[in-house]
Formats: C-alpha cells, sequence, structure tokens
C-alpha cells in the first residue's frame, strides 16, 4: 500500500526514519509507474511532499541510484532508470534464485490457511484465462508469490526479493502481454508448486521447483522476443 505525504512524515512506524520513508515512498512509485523511465526526480519538491528536508531525500536517492532504479547525472540530477532489454533479464535471473531460496526457507512457516490463500489466487488466475487480462493476471501473479515468499523468516532475503519484484514492475507492465499461451503453464506450475509444499517436500525440491519455474517464463518471453526480431528480418529482407 502507497504511503500518502501526510502520513509519511508522522503516522508511520516510529523506527522508520525520514530517509527510509523518502526510499519506500519514491521506490513505490517507481514501482506503479507513477513516476515513468526517465521522470525527472526534483529533491525539493519531494521533500516539500514529504515535508521533510532534502537531505534524507538525497540519502533515498543515492540508495535507489546504488538499486538501479535510478540514474544520476552531473548538470542533469537524478531520473527514474530508463528500461532496457538487459536489465530486465538480469532481474528475472535474480529473483529466480532469490524467491526460489525465501520460498525453501518459508516452508515450515506455510501453514494451511495460506496455502489455501494461494491456491485461491491461483483459481483467480486460471479464471482469467478464457478473456485473457495480462495486466491482472500479472498483479494477481505478484500476489500469489507473495503469499509464499512472505513467510521466509530471512528479512533481509524477503527485502531483496521485493525488490526484484519493484524493478520488473519497472521495466515492464506484464510479460505476459507478449507470451499469453505461458499463462496456462504458469497456472499449472504454480498448483505443483503448492502441492509440494503441502506434501512436506524437502528445501532443495522447492526451491527447484520454484527457480524452474521462474526461469521458464524469463525463456519463454526471450523466445517471443528471437522470433519476432526474425520475423521482422524476413519481412524487411522479403
Amino acid at each position: 500500500m502507497r504511503t500518502e505525504p501526510a502520513a509519511a512524515a508522522g503516522a508511520g512506524p516510529p523506527t522508520l526514519s525520514k530517509a527510509e520513508t523518502a526510499y519506500r515512498w519514491i521506490r513505490e512509485r517507481v514501482a506503479d509507474q507513477t513516476y515513468q523511465p526517465g521522470h525527472k526526480l526534483v529533491l525539493a519538491q519531494i521533500a516539500l511532499e514529504l515535508d521533510t528536508s532534502v537531505v534524507p531525500v538525497r540519502e533515498a536517492i543515492r540508495r535507489l541510484e546504488a538499486d538501479g532504479l535510478v540514474t544520476f547525472e552531473r548538470n542533469v540530477g537524478a531520473r527514474v532508470a530508463m528500461v532496457d532489454q538487459g536489465s530486465y533479464t538480469q532481474s528475472m535471473e535474480t529473483v529466480a534464485i532469490l524467491e526460489a531460496a525465501a520460498v525453501a526457507q518459508a516452508r515450515v512457516h506455510l501453514g494451511a490457511g495460506d496455502l489455501d490463500a494461494a491456491e485461491h489466487i491461483n483459481d483467480r488466475m486460471r479464471a482469467l484465462l478464457d478473456e485473457f487480462e495480462p495486466a491482472e493476471f500479472t498483479r494477481l501473479n505478484h500476489e500469489f508469490h507473495e503469499t509464499l515468499y512472505r513467510r521466509c523468516p530471512n528479512e533481509r532475503l524477503c527485502t531483496l526479493v521485493e525488490l526484484e519484484w519493484d524493478r520488473l514492475n519497472h521495466l515492464r507492465d506484464s510479460t505476459f502481454s507478449f507470451v499469453p499461451e505461458r499463462a496456462l503453464e504458469s497456472v499449472e506450475e504454480h498448483s505443483r508448486i503448492v502441492a509440494l509444499i503441502r506434501a512436506r517436500a524437502s528445501a532443495q525440491e522447492i526451491e527447484r521447483a520454484v527457480r524452474e519455474h521462474r526461469s521458464a517464463t524469463l525463456h519463454s518471453f526471450q523466445n517471443s522476443q528471437t522470433t519476432t526480431a526474425a520475423s521482422t528480418t524476413d519481412v524487411k529482407d522479403s
């Protein structure tokens, strides 16, 4: 849930510093594309919205630059990072590794209610297959995965997974827009992952299943891009 400026200044958790508040506030707006790629981040304006000085905002910008979500150029300032294919591939590969590890650790902390919730979300995704809606399918897909990895006891690992999800949201609205045929496979793989957790499969089995699931989506996307590029070349040559 997004933090509104008025709440961010004083109603947040007491342990949240002004720099952390600014970091989360900006990151959320990059993730939901309120701040589009190339958007200039005016420190003074952000500080005004958050009712703070520019110092914590500048610190937040530095962190976002380290995360790869923001770029900074002398005499230009800070901007939301532009999208490129290489970044998308790297983020997909990274989230496959991190999320697989997080779900493997979370498996013993997931109760029947969590797994029921995950299956309910997956059923909603399945219901979208007939009249496919990529944006809603992608939103539910994130919700499904979060339901499984959020019980991971390693808070740092969870934070890294969430950061990569934010980066993916920034890089591409919906992978399933490009590979809608991947949606059915994804839903079936979700069912298998939940079944493995219910059956108390080993951490290694669950980690492998989640990683292969995430990697399969990337490979489908890469194959679609290769096919599209080849088709374009054929048209130009004809």
